[in-house]
């Protein structure tokens, strides 16, 4: 018997078209897919928060550190999202000139980059503010605007330019 602390189970049908029990991994996968569906190319970032729930539903729940980019036209519609680096439980090394070189191949405007800590905290580090500058330094040379990076923790997310890190 579930007791309410544990809250109510979630569902998703297989491929027989049959409902069964989720676990995390699933759950994570299904929300991924939906972030997929929500912001197709041509989907507009409003706002910060648009842009959070798009990273968290890539990102959040991934057991190693993934950094990523959502590449924008000059109206902020998605372009395209990659995910550039992938790395350990606690790092992923990003070269900025690879940023630069998707930016350049599909032509954008404005790039908003993003990754996750396994560990479950959002608060970027002094690696994550470094990386940032050379990052904004390196698209700032062909003129593609570095919009925010946000750290994805678990279920909470943290941005830099709402810290003024940016």
């Amino acid at each position: 018997m579930q007791t309410q602390s544990q809250g109510s189970p979630l569902y998703l049908r297989s491929r027989t078209r049959r409902y069964k029990v989720a676990n995390a991994d699933e759950i994570f996968a299904a929300a991924r897919a939906a972030a997929d569906q929500r912001m197709q190319r041509g989907a507009t970032f409003k706002n910060p928060a648009d842009t959070r729930a798009f990273f968290q539903a890539k990102l959040g729940g991934l057991d190693r550190e993934v950094f990523a980019a959502a590449y924008l036209d000059a109206r902020h519609r998605l372009i395209e999202y990659v995910e550039l680096f992938r790395g350990t439980v606690d790092g992923a090394e990003v070269h900025p000139r690879e940023v630069v070189r998707q930016g350049l191949r599909c032509n954008a405007a404005a790039v908003l980059v993003a990754h996750n800590h396994p560990s479950g905290t959002a608060e970027p580090s002094a690696a994550d503010r470094a990386v940032t500058a050379r990052l904004k330094q390196a698209l700032a040379l062909v003129d593609l605007r570095l919009l925010d990076h946000v750290v994805v923790g678990g279920t909470q997310t943290s941005t830099l330019a709402e810290r003024g890190w940016l």
